[in-house]
């Protein structure tokens, strides 16, 4: 098996770090071009993001890793369409995104479900806000459900799950209205090591069936490289790309990976750039 390769590495001390990959990409993915993002507030700027420029292939599953503050969730709201860039523009699909983009879904960190409303009817809550027909999509949703083991429980209330379920739950939501791609602020974070595990290799397999575009955000290395087609790596706020690495492993998965050399050697590189930055979460 081949060792892992780094795409594209950073080593200039510059301030202004830029990433060129060696994967041109298509238009039916996500490109960023210059993408930077600086806050206002009353005491003054406070830079988010340094310039960004990156392309996530279509069914592509790409994974951002970096330190706590390093801009990571900035990143996804700006390609979701949440929050404008300061420069830069970004494209999905070949449009650029200037509005909350309608062939994305988003899963964050806490399933968010609505606690009055039963497991299908929070699922089947996008097609509510979004007024499509109803009818057209429950089959869709009571698919997703049983795709995920759920099947059984769609009149249960989100109490009367698991954390795990519920974020199960979650990302059935985000996938009811068939959008292209996938964004995930750490899905997982909140959930205990086991059950994190067995949604790790859930979501593969999701994402193997669906066959949708993914970016997933994680502090975790050894996740990172689990799930992961390509990883990049991002330095300390202000964000910038240090590293993008690709990830020989094949397809598909299973947690026996996590012994292989390949998984241990590139696990091991990319926890370098932490502690060459002085800090590791």
């Amino acid at each position: 098996m081949k060792p892992a390769k780094v795409v594209s590495e950073t080593v200039q001390p510059a301030a202004h770090l830029r990433l060129v990959s060696d994967r041109a990409g298509d238009a039916s993915g996500i490109k960023l071009s210059g993408v930077s993002k600086t806050y206002r507030t009353r005491d003054g700027d406070v830079p988010s993001l340094r310039p960004l420029d990156f392309h996530i292939n279509d069914g592509e599953f790409f994974v951002v890793v970096g330190p706590s503050g390093c801009g990571k969730s900035t990143l996804l709201k700006l390609i979701s369409g949440l929050l404008p860039p300061t420069s830069g523009e970004i494209l999905v699909e070949g449009e650029k995104v200037t509005t909350p983009h309608g062939n994305v879904g988003i899963v964050f960190q806490n399933a968010l479900l609505l606690p009055w409303r039963n497991i299908l009817n929070n699922v089947m809550l996008p097609i509510d806000m979004k007024r499509l027909p109803r009818q057209e999509y429950l089959d869709r949703a009571k698919s997703l459900l049983k795709l995920v083991g759920l099947e059984g429980f769609e009149k249960k209330l989100p109490w009367q799950l698991s954390g795990g379920m519920q974020q199960r739950a979650s990302i059935c939501r985000a996938l009811v209205h068939d959008p292209r791609i996938m964004l995930m602020d750490e899905p997982f974070g909140a959930l205990d090591a086991l059950t994190r595990e067995r949604m790790n290799v859930e979501l593969m397999r999701i994402q193997r069936e669906t066959k949708k575009t993914v970016l997933l955000i994680t502090h975790s290395i050894p996740e990172a490289v689990f799930l992961a087609d390509r990883v990049l790596v991002m330095t300390e706020r202000p964000g910038a790309v240090a590293a993008i690495y690709d990830v020989p492993l094949p397809r598909p998965r299973s947690l026996d990976v996590m012994a292989d050399p390949v998984f241990t050697e590139l696990v091991q590189r990319i926890r370098k750039h932490f502690f060459s930055q002085g800090s590791l979460d």
